[in-house]
């Protein structure tokens, strides 16, 4: 068995012309020998992955979905732009060779890197990775340093200062992602209302430093080397990124952050092996942040951590409506209405313990 990220076969009505993509790959990137063969990473839920193996060079590509999509969303030429630019600060973006506009070639926009090999951690850790306590505590502190390295990064200096617009950040986002989720309503989710009434209440003023933000930093969008999996040696899925208050990106990440005393209905919803021995709890996780971010302790987590599982239930919610509409045809997508309720829950949960 192997520690490195596999692909697998390519999910029913999801498929790529092997024969137009290797025409328009060796008419835009030179070198490239042989015919690819593709296959699929079966991760994620929004941008879908291929593998293509060629017989010098292993690339992989990233398209759209398929079916509705958000405006604005899944932006190939803005992720494109961001992992080339990006890495002049922060080392750790795969090199992006080719952004295609035309989408006649596949039907889509789409974007072409380099596949840098290594451990993408899911659920739990791979059979052959057997960290202890001690390793898995140093690789949560590495992955808790990444993010901090990144919301240091001098945005203007990578050419990135037009990436968004940080004044009014806060307010931008709940709105947003109010908007977004009333847009992708089925009749069978919930509204939301009292959470999103009380993240306006508790609306905290721009963030003094504003920062690069990933808006999707988790264990499945890191790649650990194979060699020594403490070490982060890649950072993937960039479509989200703008400039904004690196406190919400905080929150984001802890919205997935399951940790090992959490409700076994919320166990049911992890996707990483945030719950290990050794791995912090999200108190921890924001004490040891903001310790390293040189910022006080962070008083108003709740409001951060709520807005996290807020926007994560309104991406859960744009690709159940998928699902619902028979967009896609993809059955993990069938229960997600399910985790859109959960996540409701927890954030009323939350609500009620709040001191804010």
């Amino acid at each position: 068995m192997t520690l490195t990220d596999q692909s697998t076969r390519i999910r029913e009505g999801e498929e790529l012309d092997a024969a137009v993509i290797d025409a328009y790959l060796k008419a835009n990137v030179p070198g490239l020998q042989g015919t690819p063969r593709i296959s699929q990473f079966p991760g994620g839920a929004s941008n879908l992955t291929y593998l293509l193996e060629y017989d010098n060079q292993e690339l992989v590509l990233r398209r759209p979905p398929f079916g509705h999509k958000a405006k604005s969303a899944h932006d190939m030429g803005r992720e494109f732009r961001i992992l080339n630019q990006l890495n002049a600060g922060f080392p750790y973006c795969p090199k992006a060779y080719v952004h295609c506009t035309d989408e006649s070639v596949i039907g889509a926009e789409f974007y072409v890197m380099e596949r840098v090999k290594g451990v993408i951690l899911r659920a739990d850790p791979p059979a052959d990775m057997q960290l202890d306590e001690g390793q898995t505590r140093e690789l949560c502190l590495s992955f808790i340093d990444k993010l901090v390295d990144l919301h240091n990064v001098d945005y203007n200096a990578c050419g990135l200062g037009d990436l968004g617009k940080p004044e009014g950040y806060v307010q931008r986002q709940i709105a947003g992602w109010s908007d977004r989720y009333e847009k992708a309503m089925t009749p069978d989710a919930p509204t939301w209302e009292p959470v999103k009434a009380w993240l306006r209440e508790k609306m905290p003023a721009d963030h003094h430093k504003p920062a690069i933000v990933h808006n999707d930093y988790r264990f499945d969008n890191v790649i650990l080397d194979p060699t020594n999996p403490m070490k982060i040696i890649g950072v993937l899925d960039w479509e989200l990124t703008t400039i904004g208050d690196p406190l919400m990106d905080l929150g984001n990440t802890l919205a997935y952050w399951i940790e090992a005393k959490d409700p076994a209905p919320v166990q049911l919803m992890r996707r990483q092996p945030s719950h290990l021995p050794g791995m912090l709890t999200r108190q921890e996780f924001a004490d040891y942040y903001a310790e390293r971010a040189g910022l006080p302790p962070i008083t108003n987590l709740d409001f951060y951590y709520t807005y996290g599982l807020f926007r994560l239930a309104g991406i859960v919610q744009q690709i159940y409506y998928r699902y619902f509409h028979g967009q896609t045809q993809d059955k993990r997508f069938a229960q997600f209405i399910h985790m859109n309720k959960l996540l409701e829950q927890m954030s009323l949960q939350v609500i009620k313990q709040s001191r804010l």
